[in-house]
This record gives C-alpha cells, structure tokens and sequence, in this order.
C-alpha cells in the first residue's frame, strides 16, 4: 500500500543556487495558458545540452505527458491512447499560439476515466463472494505492462491490479471486508482529486513533462512545491513541528518533532488523526477529513506566535476526540541534520571507538533566518570526534540523495587539506570551473570508511568521489551509487509562479570521470535491496550521457603545517579488506538475505505473485502504514559491515 507523506526534507538534486527564490505567498497561481511559451524557452536558455526547441524534444513531450494521463496501464485501451497522443501531440503546437483548449478537454476526459476506474473497482469488490485470487500476478513495472487492446483484456489487467491492492491491505492486517471499504474509497479520493485540478496545476503539469523531457532532473516547482523545496534546504520552518502522513483520507500524525511547539505543548501524539484545523481559539473549524494532505498542511502552518487548534481522533484502546490549541514557533529540523552516535566493536582483544556521522542530506540556507548548515553541523561533530579520540570514523551517505553545491565542496574539505574537488562544465561555465578546498586544516585525518548505495546521489557523489580519488577513505557499499552526475540551478519567477529547476552543467571527479549514469564504484561492495539493475541514473528516461575531462587532482590535499595527514589508502589494503569482508558476508544472516531477495527479483524480472504477498509472514510489519520508519533510527547491515571494514582498516593502519 502507499500513502503520501509531508518530507520535511527530502533528498534533492545537486543544486547551485545562483538566484533568489520568489517569495511564495498562498495566492492562486498565475500560470495561464499564454505563459508557458516564455517559461519553456526559459529552460532551452538553461540547459547544459537542448538549447533550443526540436522535434526529438517534443516527441518525449508528448511520450511523457500522455503516460501521465494513465500511469498505470488500466484506463486506457491501446487505441483511446493514440487518441490522446495525437490530441497532447496538437496541444504542444497549439500552446507556441497562446491555444491550450486541448488541455480543457484533458482535464475533462481524466476525470471521466478516473470516473470510470472508480466505477469498475466499487462493482468488482462489492460482489458479495469475492476472493482474493492467490494465482494472478502483477508487473510491478508498469513501463513493462503492455496496454490492453480490447475490453477483456482492461478488465483482466484491472482485475490483476486491485486484487494486488487487496492483497497488501490484507497482509498488513485488515479484514477483507474492510479492505475493500478502504480500496473504494481511495479511489473516490483519486477521483476527487482528479475533478478539483484546475487549470493551473494541469499547465503546471504539462510543464513538468516539459521539463523532464530535457533531463530526469530538470522541473517546475510550483509556489507550493518551493516552499517545501526551501524547508529540505534550509532544515528550518514556522508551524506546530510535526510530520505529517495521508492514509484512508485521515491526515495521521506520522512524528512529533522534538522540541517543537506540539511537543512542547504536550499533547499531541503520534498515530493521531487531525480531522478538523481552526485558526486561533475562536475561529471557524474546518473539516479536513479527505483533504488533500498539502492543503491539511498549508492551514497548520503559519507565523510564529499565531495559534492554530487541531481536533484529533485518538483510535487506542476506546476512540477519543480532543482538542489542542498550539501556539506555532520556529521549528529546528534537527532529526533530519547531521548526527553523530558511538559505536565499539573488538578487534584481536581490544575494543576500538567507533565514530558514525549520518549525513542525510547537504542542506543550508541563511543562518540570519535560523537555518542550519551542514558544513557547521559537521563541523561541530568533528570537534567532539577527535576530543573522544576516535579510533575511526565512518560517514554513512547511504541515505543521502544530494544538495546543496557548495555544502559538499566544503565537507569534502573537512578530510582534506587543500585541492580540487570538483569541476563543472556547461555552456555557462566554459570549458571548466574546478571548485577547491582552500582550508589547509584537516577536521579529521584518522582512518575513515564512507557508507554509500544507490540512494546515495549527487552531492554525496561528489564527496565520495573525492576521497575515493584521493585515496582517503575506503567506499562501501552497493556496487555503485545512483550515478547523478549533473548540476540544477533554481531560476526565480514572478511572485506566486514557483521556480525552474534547470540542469546546467555536468560535474566531474578529480580522476576527470563523471559520475553520470555510472556513479562511484564502491570499493568492497556489501548490496542492499537497492543494488538492482532498475535503481540508479542510467534507467531514468532521458537520462543525459556521461561525459570525462583530463583529470586534475591536486598535490596538497595531504599537506598540512602540522603533519596531521593521513595514510593513503593503497590498493593491497582494498584487496585485504575486501577478502575480510566476503568471508563476514558468506555467514551474515541479514546480508545472505538481502542477496537471496536480489537473486529472487532478478529471477522474476519484476513480477509478483499475490501469493507471495499474503504469505510473507514479514508484510504486516512492512505495510503497517502507522509504524515510524524503525530503520531510519538504526544502521543497517550494510553500514553495520562497513563498521567491521573500517575496524579492519585500523587494525591495518596502526
């Protein structure tokens, strides 16, 4: 099952921000029909590769777009969808004219379609003898699911999907009586959703298709998908403090962030559902049961000092109804910054200090305005590091999407003395710009391990990539990272327009390899559920090719007026590791078992069968949709194998 969550921070793309956001303001949007020509010119203007309109580019317009109309192969028989091609394939030349009463007729067709989706499933599940049938299986891809041609086969393959839908509520926990109350009705919220779009949001839509058809990361924020866009960067927001989840139409309070004003106030708790927001003591209670979860959160949030009162539903072991008045302040982000936590594990006798730095994400913004930083963040953890005196430090990355440019420059420098660390190249930059580490001091120089997977991208690529050509620290993890290799610059529009994200350089390891589609190649390599061929850069559609330049490392990266360097990683140390670290994965129970399900999705090339689901004796707790993410709290076996890699590497280096 998948419900939506409000990510406070949320891995980004590598991003230079080299203009100043729009102001965003809760004013309804101005993008009309006779905007777009100049907005889509705004990103050829950009972008590191497509620099004017061409017929390549609008063919995937159209590709992107018209999938979008019926994501999941289940509305639309082969035919009705050439229809839409041909109509969407119109729009685009009729948008140049200032004509978008194709897009009109979109909106009205989508929700007749999602009518008539929501239709068929309410008929299907209410037959009083219906079965979960534990013999069908589902293509998870649905990019590999083949449109249906005629009407049976739409029926079969909508019948494949909603008894896949079943099959989760069921195996999570609920009744199948019940389960097929919630499937109905998430798809009249669907539907719902579908006919209160306005123009606006099917433009808005229209150019993110646009934009992803330049590049993966190129796309269009809306007001509302920049305020968002600026709490991941800035780790920092005025509201209540708290995260918040959709599921079953009821926004659940999925964590109350501590030392927030709910948390402060007291009675707000988690698995709370907010079924009514009224601002201040004495206003006008609105009903936000089936509301979308950005609109729930757009009433919660608000300036410092004002109050804002939720009415909850608490479902224990009676229901309860209660009432908090809570009065909103400015909200530290600090569960989604840099952490630092010990660990000890033994080596030939004697127990070795472990340093582990999390570094979720590479975040920042203007400290006058109470946002954190990660280069201070880290650096401020570097101190205690080495006043605890370390034997070792891992920075895990291995959930780490990327950020800020400039953030993963700087911390690549906390290892390093002096030198190059990256260079970008793009129509604006030349031929090159090398960015260095100017600070001859080195925070930490004792032996390092950085933890990486598929998730890890961009700017953790950056850092990783660093080290790895400076021979710093040994990378472990999936066999490579997700293999982003490009730079995003946010262009500021007028007031209540959002922003551009346009892609507008490639960047490049000190070695001259880029990190595009191919990532950073880890050095002993411990798979995670992630290290499987359809994660990573390569299989993004329109995925921008890989590039390389003469490699430019510098000489004084070890060079310190103290003598505080480090010892260079040598290949016959990679080799001894890795031997180390095969014979510990041979006999890990948890590592044998990511593998077994690796080999077992390679085998069955995405599909699922219903049985497997239900009799997974595991799914309950993996679909519990109330639970907290318990694995965001704790190392996984993974880094928990980079913690004995790096204990190896001690022992090696002392």
């Amino acid at each position: 099952m998948k419900y939506h969550v409000l990510t406070l921070l949320i891995a980004t793309s590598f991003i230079s921000i080299s203009e100043g956001f729009a102001q965003s303001k809760d004013v309804k949007s101005p993008l009309v029909c006779w905007s777009l020509p100049g907005l889509m010119a705004r990103y050829h203007d950009s972008h590191v590769q497509y620099r004017k309109e061409s017929g390549e580019i609008n063919q995937r317009v159209v590709e992107l777009y018209s999938k979008r109309m019926d994501p999941s192969k289940v509305m639309l028989l082969a035919d009705e969808f050439s229809t839409v091609k041909s109509k969407i394939k119109s729009a685009l030349a009729n948008v140049q004219e200032g004509n978008c009463e194709t897009f009109e007729w979109l909106r009205k067709e989508q929700v007749k379609w999602q009518a008539a989706m929501e239709d068929h499933v309410r008929k299907l599940v209410s037959e009083p003898d219906l079965a979960i049938d534990r013999g069908l299986s589902l293509q998870m891809d649905a990019d590999k699911r083949v449109r249906p041609r005629t009407e049976n086969e739409r029926a079969e393959a909508r019948k494949k999907l909603i008894h896949f839908q079943l099959a989760n509520y069921v195996a999570a926990g609920t009744k199948l009586d019940e389960a097929k109350k919630k499937l109905i009705h998430r798809y009249e919220l669907i539907t719902k959703d579908v006919k209160e779009q306005t123009l606006a949001d099917v433009y808005a839509g229209f150019l993110n298709a646009f934009s992803n058809a330049l590049d993966p990361h190129s796309t269009y924020f809306s007001a509302d998908d920049l305020v968002d866009f600026r709490i991941s960067m800035d780790l920092s927001l005025e509201g209540i403090g708290a995260q918040l989840s959709s599921r079953d139409g009821y926004t659940i309070v999925r964590e109350v962030i501590p030392g927030g004003a709910a948390d402060r106030q007291g009675g707000l708790k988690r698995k709370d559902k907010v079924i009514a927001v009224t601002q201040g003591d004495k206003g006008e209670p609105v009903n936000v049961v089936d509301m979308p979860l950005r609109k729930v959160v757009k009433l919660i949030r608000g300036k410092k000092g004002t109050k804002v009162k939720l009415t909850i539903l608490r479902q224990r072991n009676k229901t309860e109804t209660h009432h908090f008045l809570i009065t909103r302040d400015k909200i530290d982000l600090k569960e989604s910054a840099a952490k630092l936590e010990w660990k000890t594990i033994e080596r030939n006798g004697k127990k070795l200090k472990i340093a582990v730095i999390r570094l979720p994400s590479f975040y920042g913004g203007d400290p006058r305005k109470g946002a954190r930083d990660c280069t201070t963040d880290m650096k401020k953890l570097l101190v205690e590091v080495s006043q605890k005196k370390a034997d070792g430090l891992m920075l895990d990355l291995s959930r780490n999407g990327g950020g800020l440019l400039k953030a993963s420059v700087d911390i690549s420098g906390l290892f390093l003395a002096t030198g190059p660390v990256v260079a970008i190249a793009g129509p604006s930059t030349g031929s090159k710009q090398v960015l260095e580490d100017t600070d001859r001091a080195i925070n930490f120089s004792g032996p390092m391990v950085v933890a990486t997977s598929r998730v890890s991208a961009s700017a953790s690529e950056i850092l990783a990539g660093a080290l790895k050509d400076y021979r710093r620290a040994i990378i472990v993890g999936d066999d490579h990272t997700f293999g982003k290799g490009t730079v995003q610059n946010i262009v500021s529009l007028p007031l209540g327009f959002g922003a551009l994200k346009v892609t507008t350089a490639h960047f490049f390891r000190p070695g001259g390899q880029s990190t595009q589609n191919e990532g950073v190649a880890a050095d002993i390599v411990v798979p995670s559920r992630f290290n499987n061929e359809d994660y990573g850069e390569r299989h993004q559609p329109y995925a921008l090719p890989p590039k390389t330049i003469e490699a430019f490392r510098g000489k004084n990266v070890n060079v310190t007026s103290n003598g505080t360097g480090w010892r260079v990683i040598s290949e016959t140390d990679v080799n001894a590791l890795n031997a180390l670290s095969l014979e510990r994965q041979r006999t890990n129970t948890e590592l044998r078992k990511v593998k077994k399900e690796l080999d077992k999705a390679r085998k069955n090339k995405g599909i699922i069968k219903i049985s497997e689901i239900l009799d997974d004796p595991d799914r309950s707790k993996k679909e519990d949709e109330d639970e907290d993410d318990d694995d965001d709290k704790k190392l996984s076996p993974q880094s928990l194998e980079a913690l004995e890699v790096l204990g190896d590497l001690i022992m090696r280096q002392k």
